[in-house]
């Protein structure tokens, strides 16, 4: 049997990103018989912790350094290990390699130092230059089952029968506070609406209760769920910030509207608004009237919903996980 490790951290400010890309991964290679651990610190955030439980994923505490790191790998016998942090020191990954394991490397346009036999960036537009094999594009972005088994035979058309349902969520800890901003983007639309917003916290939650409903209008509140891509895939509209989740709206063929909340999300939301693939709402925390009436045009207009989902929907195919997992595979069973 082929052993992969999985080296990846989430946190209330890290997030739960990287994590839940990884977890994509593995997915597809435990249905191929692999054997997956992950070496990870997950920052007390339970939601993080359940998703590696729910699947019976082993899970080991994140060695401290690069020799702990090699002893953990050679224990568990890994064939291959896949790093996915901003903050891993890059002589992890060297160190890793340096033993005679090969290492995938999932990265955001910077390898960050790492050091990898495979380079996984599922960005648009991206130009990593680094040596080792190179997955770029969003041909390799890196889905969940629970959403590629939601994706439509066709991109979903819209038409003004209903309130429009919408949906607004910021990651699994959603660290800057932005579901109250976008809620309060959302009343002052004027126009009538259903949406699910999800509150990370009980703090969240009172924030978002604090927001008036204007007529017509109405919040749900609800905690983070293993059901959101559910909730997403019967959405007429998504509100979410630019970053890993943005590929799953794309493959449901969800018309989206992305905020950034963090420069390193900048140049995925701008390729991304500029390809037509979702609206744009600007930065979190300097919204202006724009994001109001992009919103009111999303809301009342159902040819512009559904030509962003068009758009979106023919973008991301769903067989990334499929195809990087060959190359990992590939790789570790050549060196063997």
């Amino acid at each position: 049997m082929i052993v992969i490790g999985i080296r990846c951290d989430a946190g209330p400010k890290i997030g739960v990103g990287h994590l839940v890309r990884c977890v994509a991964l593995a997915e597809e290679l435990t249905a191929r018989g692999v054997d997956v651990h992950f070496l990870a610190d997950l920052g007390g955030v339970a939601w993080a912790g359940a998703q590696l439980d729910q699947r019976g994923l082993p899970w080991h505490p994140a060695p401290y350094d690069e020799v702990g790191l090699v002893a953990a790998a050679r224990r568990l016998g890994l064939d291959g290990l896949v790093v996915d942090s901003y903050t891993l020191p890059p002589r992890h990954s060297a160190a890793v390699r340096a033993a005679g394991i090969p290492v995938l490397a999932i990265v955001d346009g910077d390898t960050r130092g790492q050091s990898a036999d495979i380079y996984v960036d599922q960005n648009l537009d991206t130009a990593l230059k680094a040596d080792g094999e190179m997955l770029i594009g969003l041909d390799y972005a890196l889905l969940r089952s629970a959403v590629r088994e939601l994706r439509p035979i066709a991109a979903p058309v819209h038409g003004a029968v209903r309130t429009p349902k919408v949906v607004a969520f910021f990651g699994g800890t959603d660290a800057y506070r932005a579901a109250p901003q976008v809620a309060r983007l959302l009343a002052d639309t004027g126009v009538p609406f259903e949406a699910t917003v999800v509150a990370a916290d009980d703090g969240l939650r009172a924030d978002l209760l604090a927001v008036p409903p204007g007529p017509g209008q109405r919040f749900e509140i609800i905690a983070p769920t293993d059901h959101l891509p559910k909730l997403l895939a019967g959405a007429d509209l998504v509100v979410s910030a630019s970053g890993t989740s943005t590929w799953e709206l794309l493959c449901l063929g969800r018309a989206a509207a992305l905020v950034w909340v963090v420069d390193n999300q900048i140049l995925g939301y701008d390729k991304t608004i500029a390809r037509g693939y979702a609206a744009g709402l600007g930065r979190l925390g300097a919204f202006d009237v724009t994001a109001v009436d992009v919103l009111r045009t999303l809301l009342t207009d159902p040819a512009a919903r559904t030509a962003l989902a068009a758009a979106g929907w023919a973008a991301v195919d769903g067989d990334g996980v499929r195809r990087v997992a060959d190359a990992l595979l590939s790789t570790a069973r050549s060196r063997r």
